[in-house]
């Protein structure tokens, strides 16, 4: 357990709201799912404009979700190696990897995909099929939001480590007692 600190508590916050509403966004997805299926079974008449929304759906819930997942601590993990670690170690190698590996990526990830969304809107772009979807820049500007959204829970996260690292003795104490009592 690492200390939570204001910042992320106000954070952890925002991003636990923003992934409770686009949770219903996977609700809408069954029902143009089932819609679009229907349709084309029993009507024999599928819409690209189906299609489209279902693919728009998906990447919104899991681009948005993503934060929530990471803010959540439910992401995927090597937990073979993690659950043998004392916590100290678990937030030394979390301290590293945010520093390292996610934050570099995140960063990167942001600042390339703005101007994919900007030239999208200059161009009006819409989908090339025919039937299909109009503003290709809204489904594209998703990208930059969810890992805005991504960093924002890098941000929160790493200031639990670091506090449960440097700032806070209790967590420190805890953390050690903890590590010494589960026999590592």
């Amino acid at each position: 357990m690492l200390p939570h600190t204001p910042l992320s508590r106000r954070i952890d916050a925002m991003l636990d709201l923003v992934g409770r509403t686009t949770s219903w966004i996977w609700l809408l997805l069954l029902a143009v799912i089932v819609v679009n299926v229907t349709a084309r079974h029993l009507f024999s008449s599928g819409r690209v404009e189906f299609e489209e929304l279902q693919w728009h759906l998906y990447s919104i819930g899991f681009l948005l979700g993503m934060s929530y997942a990471y803010q959540a601590d439910s992401h995927i993990r090597v937990d073979v190696l993690h659950e043998r670690m004392s916590p100290r170690t678990q937030a030394w190698v979390e301290l590293y990897g945010i520093l390292l590996f996610v934050l570099p990526f995140v960063v990167l990830i942001i600042y390339y995909s703005i101007p994919f969304v900007v030239s999208s809107w200059q161009l009006s772009e819409v989908s090339q099929a025919p039937g299909g979807l109009p503003y290709r820049w809204f489904i594209k500007a998703a990208l930059p939001l969810g890992f805005t959204l991504l960093l924002l829970a890098v941000v929160s996260r790493f200031s639990r480590v670091w506090s449960a690292l440097f700032d806070d003795p209790a967590a420190q104490q805890h953390t050690t007692t903890q590590g010494n009592n589960n026999g590592r």
